[in-house]
């Protein structure tokens, strides 16, 4: 996560040196990769569970809300990305 944190910076540059729809969108960015990584955590450790443990936490309601907003997630992605054009256009 750190190399994709420093080519944000590079590619985007000085926070002071962006318009704020790319400032937007670098906070959202960064947002969606933290919730990634962390998702991909939780996902990691639900796989060192046994396999009963591992049935039982999967059929909780706390499990089926990550899974829902997983996928919200990868939606929210695209509606960022189309924000980012949408904004980079009306800048222009």
């Amino acid at each position: 996560m750190k190399d994709q944190e420093v080519h944000q910076a590079d590619t985007l540059g000085e926070p002071d040196d962006l318009t704020p729809a790319e400032l937007a969108h670098s906070i959202i960015e960064s947002l969606l990769e933290h919730t990634r990584v962390v998702s991909d955590l939780i996902a990691v450790m639900a796989q060192a569970l046994d396999e009963d443990s591992q049935r039982a936490l999967t059929q909780t309601a706390q499990w089926q809300a990550y899974l829902e907003s997983r996928r919200h997630m990868e939606t929210t992605r695209e509606q960022v990305e189309k924000f980012a054009t949408m904004m980079k256009d009306s800048d222009g």
